[in-house]
């Protein structure tokens, strides 16, 4: 059955490093739990904490009202997808799917029923002979998350499992996963730095930096609303203006930026007089031949354009140096080249201003540097 999963103040270190740096978590039954960040945030030793794999330095962890501080990795009941898969090659698939059933001692009619109807789930019930030198990589994976639900754990745990296919091969297997998931019904917590996976498979998202959780939220959610402009950056592609806010109301927040002034959607987390980044996604900016009259306008001029069929980037000046991206889908017949002179323009609703630390000055009306 699916277990509740919390962490509370959680710290592991490694000499003087804290991997994981007083992490507070929870994650429900039956979620499809990602924790998402760059290279070292200390998202796979909080995954190897609630494997069990590491012990940690301070902190609980508990899977519903359990304790596991103290519960070596046998008696967690978790199941565990690795990023090499880790296949043993001298079995077939059908063994290693039933190897955590074998040491288990489940009997041998439960356990043939189990592996079948598991192999059945992944669609790999007509490979069950083969070994796994036989399979391609997205079948391999199949096999080792199969051996992973196939002993009915409490918590399925994944350590970026996608990240050794290639990028057809990984839409794929997203796919397979959310359907996998949802027919397995299991508690799952997915380990990754790749944004696409998060934001299309994610029931929530824990996105991490320095050993520390910065946003927890739905993935449409952490899009659209960051917390900062970290977390923009990070969980998808985005511009940003430099800047110093020059009024915050209830309506909406004024920022004087490099390139003149920007209407931005109100915001709780600014005040007058403060440093800001305003993030603007690519595919929020709105490119025309001539001015509109639109919010948020500016003159451009095209650096460079690529066109992909179903949408066209565009890189584009908005002075000598401050530059953006623009996304236009579906841009038909419509073409820019480099060196036009363009428009810029993008609803304030879709500009976020993010704080960016800076020191809010005396005085308000102090130039934006």
């Amino acid at each position: 059955m699916a277990v509740r999963v919390s962490l509370r103040g959680v710290v592991k270190r490694f000499g003087e490093t804290a991997a994981v740096d007083g992490v507070d978590l929870d994650v429900a039954e039956g979620e499809f739990f990602f924790l998402l960040g760059p290279s070292g945030c200390g998202k796979t030793t909080a995954l190897r904490l609630v494997a069990g794999f590491y012990h940690p330095d301070d902190g609980e962890i508990h899977f519903g009202d359990r304790p596991m501080r103290d519960v070596p990795p046998h008696q967690r009941n978790t199941g565990m997808v690795f990023q090499n898969y880790a296949l043993w090659p001298h079995m077939t698939v059908y063994e290693n799917v039933a190897y955590g059933l074998s040491v288990r001692k489940i009997p041998q009619p439960e356990k043939d029923k189990r592996v079948r109807r598991m192999l059945e789930v992944v669609r790999m019930d007509a490979l069950g002979s083969r070994n796994p030198n036989q399979l391609s990589g997205g079948q391999q994976q199949r096999v080792a998350l199969a051996r992973a639900l196939v002993i009915d754990p409490d918590v399925l745990l994944l350590d970026e499992p996608l990240s050794n296919l290639d990028a057809k091969l990984r839409d794929d297997m997203r796919q397979e996963l959310k359907r996998i998931h949802a027919e397995a019904g299991r508690t799952a917590l997915y380990v990754t730095h790749d944004q696409k996976e998060a934001l299309s498979l994610a029931h929530r998202v824990a996105v991490m930096r320095e050993g520390k959780i910065v946003q927890v939220g739905a993935p449409r959610d952490i899009y659209s609303d960051p917390v900062d402009a970290f977390v923009a950056g990070f969980i998808g592609d985005t511009n940003f203006l430099q800047g110093r806010v020059t009024d915050s109301t209830a309506e909406g927040t004024q920022v004087e930026t490099t390139v003149g002034l920007v209407q931005t959607r109100a915001s709780g987390r600014v005040v007058n007089g403060e440093g800001v980044s305003v993030s603007v996604r690519p595919e929020s900016l709105s490119v025309s031949a001539e001015e509109t009259g639109a919010a948020n306008e500016f003159p451009a001029s095209v650096l460079g354009a690529t066109y992909f069929g179903n949408h066209e980037e565009y890189e584009l000046a908005l002075r000598d140096d401050v530059s953006v991206r623009a996304m236009i889908h579906n841009p038909g017949h419509v073409e820019y080249r480099p060196g036009d002179r363009v428009h810029v323009s993008f609803n304030p609703a879709d500009a976020i201003p993010l704080s960016d630390g800076s020191p809010v000055p005396s005085d308000p009306d102090d130039e934006v540097v």
